[in-house]
């Protein structure tokens, strides 16, 4: 019966893929504004890259937040940031944070307008400074951890903004490209009802039929990231009732700005035969909350493997998973916890029967929290919310206009998104679509 448990679980909080015979052609391209919103607020827009000041290497997922709001961004897997600012904050302080480092404050007004480069510092914790009881029984800390979420997280409705994304590769050639600005009403922490989500604009960029006779496509979209959130859902990957099932063991202890962090390794016992979770989560030391998991899913098993995963396929296809992986970060405002970032990553292999080869394809999503405020309107299911079944490539389409986003906060695209959206581009005027 726990076996039938943890299946389902996975299907429902991870999002499936639709794999699917492709004879079209591609399609025009026009950019959608789902909701029509008037971009009339002025902002500035501020750019940049954060680097480790010793070797330069970009620092991935740093976080940027204005102080005294809500509004915030984090770097991309190139240590690049896009924020933009409302005119009436530009006197305010922004302050950069990654954890092992130590987080610097900078004015707004000391930032050019173009691109800027911020380096940090990495903080060195010694050895001396562990509490020798969480070595002893990790395990007791992260159940204590589960058992303080209440104190620790923001425990009101709030909405969130959000900017979601996710990319589809054959190789390392992007297939598709979508991204939303979705609000996100979040539900309080010890509340049993799930999260909605309702979309605000949205545009993708897909060219299924000049790279393979597949067409893969995610089912979940948003709401998969959402579902990461281990303190909102910790039924989907351990909670007080299935601790037993992991080992946990202490690593180290990290510098997070001012604070300490315990990070705890923990893996599924050998006995386990259904797949679960190993990976890391980073316990902050004085509260004991969670403030970040990095994890990824046993696959080794590539027959439930590919049962949970792909919904649809034809018959003569084989595809099944050879990585899973999943990273949550939380941020800290007065003193309570919130989701900020989620990312999925997947790669299948897919192959033809009777043929010789396969293919790999690589499956990502993310979704960062841009801003934040409190429900107060009473209202938790909007309308026009979304599906958790939906497939956001299939709700919109068009990729241009590049003021499309207005003065919303995303991710600053990574070089080789941005390249193979070019190269696709060219392709079809070359070949006159």
């Amino acid at each position: 019966m726990k076996s039938l448990f943890v299946k389902q679980n996975i299907r429902i909080y991870f999002f499936s893929i639709w794999i699917l015979c492709v004879f079209f052609g591609y399609q025009n391209i026009n950019a959608l504004q789902v909701v029509s919103v008037q971009d009339t607020i002025t902002f500035t827009e501020l750019k940049g890259t954060v680097l480790d000041d010793q070797d330069q290497k970009p620092l991935v997922y740093a976080d940027l937040n204005l102080k005294g709001t809500n509004i915030g961004t984090i770097t991309n897997a190139e240590g690049e940031f896009l924020l933009k600012i409302l005119t009436k904050h530009l006197n305010g302080i922004l302050v950069i944070s990654h954890l092992g480092y130590h987080s610097i404050s900078i004015k707004l007004s000391e930032l050019k307008e173009g691109s800027n480069t911020i380096y940090l510092k990495e903080a060195v914790t010694t050895l001396g400074e562990i509490h020798l009881d969480i070595m002893k029984d990790p395990e007791a800390l992260v159940r204590e951890t589960l058992k303080r979420k209440a104190d620790n997280y923001y425990n009101h409705p709030a909405i969130m903004m959000a900017f979601y994304r996710e990319t589809i590769k054959k190789r390392n050639r992007n297939a598709s490209l979508s991204e939303a600005v979705v609000e996100v009403y979040k539900e309080p922490i010890k509340s049993n009802k799930d999260d909605a989500i309702k979309l605000i604009k949205a545009r993708k960029k897909t060219n299924y039929s000049r790279l393979d006779t597949l067409a893969l496509k995610l089912q979940g979209g948003p709401f998969s990231n959402l579902y990461t959130d281990m303190i909102k859902y910790p039924e989907y990957v351990f909670n007080q009732s299935n601790l037993s099932d992991y080992v946990f063991k202490y690593v180290q202890t990290l510098k997070a700005g001012a604070n300490e962090v315990y990070v705890i390794d923990f893996e599924q016992r050998p006995e386990i035969k259904y797949p679960l979770y190993y990976g890391k989560i980073y316990i902050d030391a004085k509260s004991l909350a969670l403030t970040s998991a990095i994890y990824k899913l046993n696959v080794a098993d590539r027959e439930l493997s590919s049962e949970m995963f792909v919904k649809k396929k034809p018959n003569r296809v084989d595809a099944y998973p050879t990585e899973a992986s999943y990273r949550v970060d939380y941020r800290i405002k007065d003193g309570k916890w919130l989701f900020g970032y989620s990312n999925i990553a997947l790669t299948f292999k897919v192959k033809w029967k009777r043929k010789w080869f396969s293919n790999t394809y690589t499956l990502n999503s993310e979704m960062a929290i841009t801003d934040w405020e409190q429900n107060v309107t009473g209202i938790d299911k909007p309308k026009k919310r979304l599906k958790p079944t939906m497939i956001l490539s299939d709700e919109v389409s068009g990729f241009s206009d590049p003021d499309f986003w207005g003065e919303f906060n995303i991710i600053e695209p990574e070089a080789s998104i941005e390249s193979a959206i070019n190269k696709i581009n060219k392709r079809l005027i070359k070949n006159g679509t």
